[in-house]
């Protein structure tokens, strides 16, 4: 069965202060569990905010290193998931569940992306 990365991405500038609610990482954990017990999820985590990373470029032969936060970046990668799905439709079906466990505040996106195999 193929394998999918999903990326959370997010508008660090306009999300929540206070971060997630009580009641959404209780529905999200639900959900998490649901697609555990299925097969489905194989790996999930959310990210630190980018004011803690660096990215590291590769231009013209040499290495550039830039600390965050990037202000340049309006939505940037919260988090991510690993499913395994027969389809992406079925992918597609759980995104969509994941979406809508956040309130209607949150402007969340995420990016489906097969991963290529052997």
């Amino acid at each position: 069965m193929p394998r999918y990365l999903t990326m959370v991405r997010i508008d660090e500038q306009n999300a929540p202060a206070e971060g997630p609610s009580p009641e959404l990482m209780e529905r999200m954990g639900q959900l998490i569990e649901e697609m555990t017990k299925a097969g489905v999820l194989l790996d999930t985590a959310g990210l630190h905010p980018t004011s803690e990373g660096t990215r590291v470029t590769w231009s013209g032969g040499k290495l550039s290193y830039t600390d965050g936060p990037f202000t340049e970046s309006k939505e940037v990668v919260g988090g991510y998931a690993i499913l395994q799905a027969k389809d992406r439709a079925e992918v597609l079906e759980w995104t969509k569940r994941f979406l809508q466990v956040h309130e209607e505040h949150w402007t969340v996106t995420s990016e489906i992306r097969e991963i290529v195999e052997g």
